[in-house]
């Protein structure tokens, strides 16, 4: 209760900082500018912020007992018929996507009226999804307390660099940073160290708080239990054969959802003598606009410029809230096949505020040449 408190007290002090005064009386209009903030909005999307027991309850069991159901059948077939196991991992992972985002309203403790609530389940789901539940929320309303602020980059976000950052690089500094940006290292190496190492022991914020040590080594344990229930009863090379494949496509899928999240064009990046918090909220944030089922198994989290807006929303309330509000029904609007494009940004352009490629970057300079 006392990390929720900070972690409130984090964006509240943000919000007074940058207070809006809204003017009610003039109406929301559909041709709103696309690139600016409406205080009204904020006001607009209050009356979703509260849960309903029923709705988040009936979404816990939606998820649970199919994921449960595909797990059971992948264990029945991986010995006899291992290709249907693989490709039953498929929807094994989606669901699995899906129990993260309940998770990831747990650590908002907007999935439950009650923060307890929120909180027990969410460690429950962090021994399946292999995420520490109290770090990663720490970790996560950190994000949503400095997001597009240039001066509080490396928590909970994707590592940015600036053009002028970026060319100020030595040699092997710039290799570095573009092998990280590699989408076969973004999408690949990355998910599986974020997931199955570095959540066993992120020093990141554990040097901070100590205390924090304590859930995440409760999340290590609550693991290792699980696997040798299931290694005994199953056996344990049917159990890694099992999990390794939903693992390794629901870690990249996940990755890949935070990554175009934050990770497009026309995104938002501020000094932090320019930055607001209310801005950045919204502007900083996609609308990954998914086809059904997707925008299902993945509960709604493309609509992300309204989670930022007001992170208390339940993830089943945010399609609602949006079509209340015309203008985020375009802004930063992103397609299924649009977002592929955004693997090849990778540079903050502060001149042109946008995100470029290493290919653009290397266009400016041959013209500035």
């Amino acid at each position: 209760m006392k990390v929720f408190t900070q972690d409130i007290l984090i964006i509240s002090t943000h919000m007074r900082q940058h207070a809006y005064a809204p003017n009610a009386e003039i109406p929301l209009s559909e041709n709103a500018t696309t690139r600016s903030y409406d205080p009204r909005w904020a006001q607009i999307a209050k009356p979703f912020t509260h849960p309903e027991t029923k709705s988040s309850i009936l979404q816990l069991l939606t998820t649970v007992i199919p994921l449960a159901g595909l797990w059971v059948a992948m264990i029945l077939t991986v010995g006899d018929a291992y290709w249907v196991a693989l490709l039953l991992s498929i929807p094994a992972a989606a669901f699995t996507v899906r129990l993260f985002i309940i998770q990831h309203d747990c650590g908002h403790h907007s999935f439950f009226k009650s923060p307890r609530l929120n909180d027990f389940v969410g460690r429950l789901i962090g021994v399946v999804t292999l995420t520490p539940h109290e770090y990663w929320r720490r970790s996560h309303n950190t994000h949503h307390a400095t997001c597009g602020n240039l001066q509080k980059r490396g928590i909970g976000d994707v590592e940015v660099l600036t053009v002028a950052e970026y060319t100020a690089l030595s040699k092997w500094k710039r290799l570095a940073y573009r092998i990280y940006r590699m989408p076969a290292v973004i999408l690949g190496i990355g998910p599986l160290y974020l997931f199955v190492i570095k959540y066993r022991l992120p020093l990141d914020l554990v040097r901070k708080r100590p205390a924090l040590l304590i859930g995440i080594m409760g999340t290590n344990l609550g693991i290792a239990a699980l696997l040798m229930a299931l290694g005994f009863s199953f056996g344990f090379v049917d159990i890694l054969m099992v999990q390794i494949p939903v693992v390794l496509l629901s870690s990249t899928a996940g990755v890949w959802l935070f990554y175009v999240q934050h990770q497009f064009e026309y995104t938002y990046w501020k000094n932090k003598e320019d930055w607001n918090i209310h801005e950045a909220s919204v502007l900083a944030s996609s609308y990954y606009d998914l086809p059904q089922p997707l925008r299902w198994l993945s509960g709604n989290i493309g609509i992300h410029h309204i989670h930022h807006l007001s992170c208390r929303i339940p993830n089943y309330r945010l399609g609602a809230c949006l079509a209340e509000i015309p203008a985020l029904q375009k802004l930063n609007r992103i397609g299924l096949w649009e977002s592929l494009s955004c693997l090849r940004l990778a540079l903050w352009d502060e001149k042109a505020q946008r995100l470029i490629s290493f290919k653009s970057l290397r266009r400016l300079n041959l013209a500035a040449a």
